[in-house]
């Protein structure tokens, strides 16, 4: 690689510093946003907004601290990368007035790119400040920092670490209602000062990292995460394991002597099989087996046998047959059963679990968003060629061809048809809107290059 193309792929990251910090602040603040409209109805994510344990608020304050710190940091580098790029941008303007060439002027289009980043700056700030409390300088309140090592170990191998955070804010309310705190006013010379605010701030920041309380709370966030890993793990195997246990149990040992009990006291041609489509199969399984008899005797494979002798033979297979086809509608009538009480379980495993649901979720976040863009992108370019590519017609007839089989229900062609000419086509526009209004304001440089993949 020479010198001018790395040269020129440094100059491309460094001029993209500052969309890339917004959007990087942008996306954390949806994350904030996003917790408190699932879990806090669209309110401040506390104690006081939800009906949650210690454990479940101490583990959503610990993301919140996390995307705050994220979105403090990103906004810090957009604006400090802002003020260096301010000279170079003043320039390009000069030369486009003095190179004026309507054809080529994108005033909308910068219009357009200012809207939007004038939007992402307003939800990043709201948020912000949001959480952002006044400093009082009263020594009657009580500070968060005395408590912010003080933590309890709940019973249990899956209970988190919590913090003491009611407590502070119990002390905090009854110490603001004996005393009147009045709050900084920030002046004219706390806002300019000899160095500019982003030096101030990178050394702020470079302090927090040499600080050595900074090792324990790097080690603390690891064990938060390897606890929520494994609690996600094993979510994800009861789900998998409670209805599969289900199934078999209740398949067995309940609907099976049941069903077998009741067929074997109703043994009528007519209840041999479930459908008109395991009559033909028999039927034609046994005419298949018949001239076989014949064609075996004719070319001298086997030795002739009579008519009388082939009638015999004949017969046993149909008993056979009738045994065969007996087994397959019990066992797809037990199927019926068993498939709605596996169903039942796993809907009362999710209804019983709303807290494993809330930290598999957020496991799911941190795995998805900690993808790069190019990983991101295959990922759904791989889902939508399986589920509605071009192939995607064959798999979905040999699903349905295979429930159908499970169930005991007749193969419809005509509803396989139109199954596969409906529903990829809705799940390609629930794919693409998802796309758009979604991962787009999420993750724009994973849809861009999701499109360059896909072109």
């Amino acid at each position: 690689m020479s010198f001018q193309s790395i040269f020129r792929a440094a100059n491309q990251w460094f001029f993209g510093t500052p969309e890339r910090a917004l959007d990087q602040a942008y996306r954390a603040a949806l994350m904030i946003k996003a917790i408190e409209d699932e879990h806090f109805n669209g309110k401040k994510i506390s104690a006081n907004s939800g009906e949650y344990s210690d454990s479940v608020i101490s583990y959503f304050e610990a993301d919140l601290k996390k995307y705050l710190n994220t979105a403090k940091i990103r906004l810090a580098e957009f604006k400090s990368s802002r003020s260096v790029f301010s000279a170079s941008e003043a320039k390009k303007l000069e030369n486009r007035r003095n190179n004026f060439n309507p054809s080529s002027l994108n005033i909308d289009l910068d219009n357009e790119q200012k809207s939007i980043i004038i939007e992402k700056l307003n939800f990043i700030d709201k948020t912000i400040k949001k959480y952002s409390e006044p400093v009082r300088q009263d020594k009657s309140l009580v500070p968060l920092s005395q408590f912010q090592g003080k933590q309890i170990v709940q019973s249990g191998p899956n209970q988190s670490l919590t913090t003491e955070i009611d407590e502070v804010r119990s002390l905090q309310q009854g110490a603001v209602t004996k005393n009147t705190a009045v709050p900084d006013i920030e002046t004219v010379a706390d806002k300019t000062g000899v160095l500019p605010r982003s030096i101030l701030r990178t050394f702020n920041r470079l302090q927090q990292e040499l600080d050595p309380k900074a090792e324990e709370e790097v080690v603390k966030n690891f064990r938060n995460s390897k606890r929520k890993t494994i609690f996600s793990l094993k979510f994800i195997l009861t789900l998998i394991i409670v209805p599969i246990l289900t199934h078999q149990i209740a398949k067995t040992f309940i609907f099976g002597p049941i069903i077998d009990g009741f067929r074997n006291e109703h043994q009528n041609p007519s209840g041999i099989f479930l459908n008109l489509q395991m009559e033909e199969e028999a039927f034609s399984e046994l005419k298949l087996f018949e001239e076989e008899l014949k064609f075996k005797s004719l070319i001298g494979l086997t030795p002739k046998i009579t008519s009388e002798e082939i009638e015999e033979q004949v017969k046993e297979k149909a008993t056979l047959l009738a045994e065969e086809f007996r087994e397959k509608g019990s066992n797809s009538i037990k199927n019926i059963f068993a498939d709605l009480l596996s169903m039942a379980s796993f809907a009362l495993v999710i209804v019983s679990s709303k807290q494993e649901i809330f930290i598999l979720k957020s496991f799911m976040d941190d795995l998805v968003y900690g993808l790069s863009d190019s990983a991101k992108a295959f990922i759904i370019i791989l889902l939508t060629d399986i589920f509605v590519g071009f192939h995607s017609p064959h798999g979905w007839e040999v699903i349905l061809k295979g429930v159908s089989q499970h169930l005991g229900i007749p193969e419809n062609q005509d509803f396989i048809f139109l199954f596969i000419a409906t529903f990829p086509v809705i799940l390609d526009s629930v794919f693409k809107y998802w796309i758009f209004r979604y991962l787009n304001r999420v993750s724009p440089s994973a849809v861009a290059t999701y499109r360059n993949m896909n072109e």
